[in-house]
């Protein structure tokens, strides 16, 4: 029973590797199959390009380096990406802090930047001189005299909505605005537009703007 097994597509090549094997088995294979495709693909100086798809297993750092010094001993061969149908603690860790509504009660005072990873709701105060910086959406019950920096440092989809009428000022991936709240009147959602400029809108409307945040948020 092979450990190594090579599938051609229209863009590339694709090493599918038992993931219960053993990894000096896989060498041994690999070795020998490398070898075969240089002879067979010599003459036409065909450059191939594998993913490697190690299946239900991680391959760690000098796993992954030992098959790419591997394949480093022919020129015209190179490996595309490394892909399982697993995804590592830190992964599945930061996947979750990205896509978590935290709920943050801090006091973040004059002179203050309070970085958050993912989505907020923001119980808190801001003080006039203070940051609360998201890279997901803010969505704002607490109160707000500072500055408030959602999809933080280029998320242009995220959105601030909630209790902003008295912010110092509003930011949105690398655009700012200092708002009149006068001007918002029944308006309290922030968000990019597709001219890449801050507007206003209700929360009527987040739902046609953001369909996934108002989804994500329990749609109010």
């Amino acid at each position: 029973m092979p450990t190594v097994v090579l599938k051609g597509y229209k863009d590339g090549y694709e090493l599918l590797l038992k993931d219960n094997a053993d990894f000096e088995q896989i060498i041994r294979e690999l070795q020998e199959l490398f070898r075969k495709l240089q002879r067979d693909t010599v003459e036409k100086d065909e450059r191939l390009s594998f993913t490697v798809n190690t299946g239900a297993r991680l391959f760690d750092a000098k796993q992954k380096q030992k098959i790419e010094a591997l394949i480093g001993g022919y020129p015209r061969f190179s490996i595309h990406r490394f892909v399982s149908d697993v995804v590592s603690t830190k992964d599945a860790l930061e996947f979750l802090e990205e896509h978590t509504v935290h709920l943050n009660t801090d006091t973040v005072r004059n002179g203050q930047v309070k970085t958050i990873n993912g989505d907020v709701l923001f119980l808190g105060n801001v003080h006039q001189g203070g940051i609360l910086q998201a890279t997901g959406s803010i969505f704002v019950l607490g109160q707000v005299d500072g500055v408030l920096h959602a999809g933080y440092p280029d998320n242009v989809i995220a959105v601030i909505t909630g209790n902003i009428k008295t912010a110092q000022q509003l930011r949105i991936s690398d655009l700012v605005d200092i708002i009149e709240s006068d001007d918002l009147l029944d308006k309290d959602v922030a968000y990019v537009n597709d001219l890449h400029a801050f507007s206003y809108t209700t929360l009527d409307e987040l739902k046609m703007l953001r369909p996934k945040i108002f989804t994500q948020v329990g749609g109010f």
